[in-house]
């Protein structure tokens, strides 16, 4: 069941010694060990490298000998795990934009093709400045890219061609971890032909399956602001094939290809401009350089560091050009961490407590044990990916405050696996255990050190996207826990059929997330089981429902918010919003008024407040807040046409006008400022300065029938019915159910001695409107002028 076909390179046969210890004088070199490929000779030439690897191939231990699963050509194999990864999340390709997708897609200008190229390597993730203090320095220039390229081949904001293209991004880089898995758990060696042998086709198909149905990943390729993650990982792992193709022997018979360490370095550098994690690669490539390619024995090493033996000249690093190929990686990582640093142009960005409440507590021990228990749920994702959820603040995870907490238990089970595996890892006999612990712990540690608050402050407590590439070290120690179960077990089908079926569990798994990625309702509902206590997630879910018209019910979901968290002040500003819409406006100026005063620059509450102020008649309260939230937001264009709304009211109608064409100036296309000031200059009498306004903001809105009705309202008192008549139709035609529009061409009609057309459209507007009364009285005089008309004409 489990052995059929051919592996893509013959297995090397069981056994042998790993060695790694370098011969006595006399110039001769155990087979099998790397560290022996440069012996500690000064008169023998150095023996060729692809035999070297050769003759390894013969002794390196094969992890693959005792594990019972598929054997496959390596062909198979990648298109297996391509099949697979696309099954997973297949049914999220006509998702919505959803959750953070809005903020990064659809509100970003850097896609719009009217944005110069360059704004992009200027603005950070979100299309703000990187050198704003709100802006929150995630610089990912080409991730936004291939958004923009997106944008423009779909020809607008159409989410099936990005969700497209994040599964296949997903599914490239499961084939990739194939070969990448083949280089882990096998080593890297090639055969006399220079053909890079699988020493492990078993396990390496085994690990790149548990990567591809991963169901962690769901929010990086169903979410399509996750391709981030996704293109940051296919440059990191193309990095690291491009660091092993180094020691591919060249033409000229170096040991090593500066050219690949340069071309790794570079990709690395691709990597961090698609996400900053990409960065890590270098200092991995390293590790690997260290333990695979020099056979490095660290807790040998330390040793000899600490007790300053001699010994440690026949190490020969400088010989393998160990010490210079790190020299030329953190080069390169220094560089590369300078001009980003200076791109950035100020400090690191400013996050708030909500976002990670840890950070902010005044007790160091009171961050260490919140941060270490953060890093166990993480873990326990790897472990046990059942409950996940698309944001985890907000009260979500409660923070431990005492050693009495029972979670410290949490820390405990983690620190006691890890340093169990670190120690296996250092002082373990056997060579090929300790590489394969040190690069499982070294690729699920090193990816994971930005996300983790010690080098600076995240703006999150837990992010399943991050998890992305630390799952990669997850995968190697779960295929090497279960070679070394497998060797143990006397059943090893019963083995294989359970690691079988937690494949077939995942898939499902991925399935399920990814169909609730697909809607922000299906997203939003979906945590509230797991973090019923997130005062986010009932916000969004609230919010979802709001503008789906539902107010009742998110009026429930804000309140809860509040409760969750007293100090959430956007879900202040939307419950006031909507209470000040069912006319509750005490309640709502009561909340608008905690809201600014808990957060004094939220320029939308200040708004808000305004408006319920002006609607209580507190006209000069309301003209402040106004004038407070554009002091805190200076292109604010819906503040000044409220502001223009309070003047109009109080009949300051050159203030009025001022504030509406602040508005149209910082909004072009803000169609209620020029329709106010329309309605205005022509209820003065300013008929041909209204109608100047008029065929300017339908210059700038060719298409808004409410311009075209306003205007047409304006050219009809300037006797100018062929023209007005024209626009009333066109308006008519795009919003054929406005009673208003009818009646008032009916008006123009009646005016202009088109009797019958007028009292054609009198009975349009009135079906349309039976109350309107201005409309009616007209009808009625209409027809009394018909019937005088009838009487003179039968006379």
């Amino acid at each position: 069941m489990f052995s059929g076909g051919e592996a893509a390179a013959a297995a090397p046969p069981a056994g042998g010694s790993p060695g790694g210890r370098v011969s006595q004088p006399g110039g001769r070199c155990r087979a099998g060990s790397f560290s022996s490929q440069i012996c500690n000779q000064h008169n023998a030439e150095a023996p060729n490298l692809e035999q070297v690897f050769h003759r390894m191939a013969q002794t390196e231990p094969n992890l693959d000998h005792d594990v019972s699963w598929f054997l496959l050509p390596s062909y198979w194999a990648k298109l297996v795990v391509a099949l697979i990864s696309f099954l997973c999340f297949a049914n999220s390709y006509d998702g919505d934009f959803v959750f953070d997708d809005s903020e990064a897609i659809i509100n970003n200008k850097d896609l719009r093709a009217e944005t110069p190229l360059g704004d992009l390597w200027h603005h950070d993730f979100w299309g703000s400045k990187l050198s704003s203090n709100t802006s929150h320095k995630s610089y990912r220039p080409l991730t936004v890219l291939t958004f923009r390229i997106n944008y423009l081949f779909a020809g607008g904001f159409y989410p099936v061609g990005f969700h497209v293209i994040n599964i296949i991004l997903h599914c490239t880089i499961s084939v990739l971890m194939v070969d990448v898995f083949s280089i882990l758990l096998g080593g890297l060696q090639f055969s006399n032909k220079g053909r890079r042998l699988n020493l492990a086709p078993k396990t390496s198909l085994l690990a790149a399956l548990l990567f591809a149905v991963h169901p962690v990943h769901t929010e990086c390729v169903a979410g399509i602001v996750g391709r981030a993650d996704l293109l940051c990982a296919l440059f990191f792992l193309l990095s690291f094939l491009g660091y092993c193709k180094a020691f591919r022997e060249n033409k000229e018979g170096h040991h090593f290809s500066i050219f690949w360490v340069l071309v790794s370095v570079i990709l690395g550098a691709v990597a961090m401009l698609c996400k900053e994690q990409g960065i890590t690669i270098l200092g991995l490539n390293a590790v690997f350089d260290a333990l695979v390619i020099n056979k490095l024995n660290v807790l040998e090493l330390i040793q000899k560091l600490l007790h300053k033996d001699k010994s440690l000249e026949n190490i020969g690093l400088l010989r393998k050009g160990l010490l210079f190929r790190i020299t030329l990686l953190m080069s390169g990582g220094a560089s590369i961490l300078y001009i980003r640093w200076r791109i950035m142009g100020t400090g690191p960005p400013a996050f708030t407590e909500v976002d990670n409440p840890a950070s902010f507590a005044d007790s160091l021990f009171v961050r260490a044990i919140n941060y270490n228990y953060y890093y166990s749920l993480n873990a326990w994702l790897l472990l046990c990916p059942w409950w996940l959820c698309f944001d985890w603040s907000m009260g979500c995870i409660p923070l431990i405050k005492s050693v009495s907490d029972w979670r410290i238990i949490a820390l405990a089970a983690l620190w006691f696996c890890l340093i169990g595996l670190i120690c296996q890892a250092l002082c373990s006999k056997d060579s090929h255990k300790r590489r394969i612990l040190t690069l499982g712990l070294g690729f699920l540690i090193i990816p994971f050190l930005p996300a983790s608050n010690l080098f600076f402050r995240v703006g999150f407590v837990i992010a399943e996207r991050v998890i992305y590439l630390p799952s990669i070290g997850y995968c190697i120690l779960f295929t090497y826990g279960f070679s070394l179960l497998s060797k143990q077990a006397k059943k090893k089908k019963i083995l294989a059929v359970a690691v079988l079926g937690i494949l077939v569990i995942n898939v499902m798994r991925c399935a399920l997330r990814s169909s609730q990625w697909r809607s922000e309702e299906q997203l939003f509902r979906s945590a509230l089981s797991v973090c019923p206590l997130n005062a986010k997630v009932h916000y969004n879910v609230g919010k979802n429902l709001a503008d789906k018209g539902n107010q009742s019910a998110a009026i429930k979901y804000y309140r809860e918010a509040v409760r969750l968290n007293p100090k959430y002040v956007h879900a202040m500003n939307n419950l006031g919003n909507i209470l000040k819409e069912r006319n509750e406006l005490q309640e709502a100026e009561e909340l608008l008024s905690l809201a600014v005063q808990i957060q004094p620059d939220f320029a939308a509450a200040w708004m808000n407040l305004g408006i319920v102020q002006n609607s209580l008649r507190r006209f000069e309260e309301a003209e402040q807040s106004y004038w407070t939230a554009i002091k805190h937001r200076k292109k604010y264009p819906d503040c000044y046409y409220n502001l223009g709304r309070l003047y109009a009211d109080l009949n300051r109608h050159i203030d009025a006008l001022n504030a509406w064409r602040n508005a149209t100036v910082l909004k072009p296309e803000h169609s209620l400022a020029w329709n106010n000031m329309i309605i205005l200059l022509d209820n003065t009498g300013n008929l041909a300065q209204a109608e100047a306004v008029g065929r300017e903001a339908l210059g700038l809105i060719p298409n808004d029938h409410s311009l075209m009705f306003s205007l047409a309202n304006v050219l009809g008192k300037s006797q100018k019915y062929k023209e007005s008549e024209a626009l009333f139709l066109k308006a008519i035609k795009a919003n054929p159910n406005a009673a208003s529009y009818h009646g008032n061409l009916a008006v123009l009609y009646h005016r202009w001695g088109n009797l019958d057309l007028a009292k054609k459209h009198y009975e349009v507007s009135l079906k349309l409107d039976p109350t309107a009364p201005g409309t009616k009285e007209n009808y009625n005089l209409l027809r009394r002028k018909l019937e005088q008309l009838q009487k003179k004409g039968g006379a």
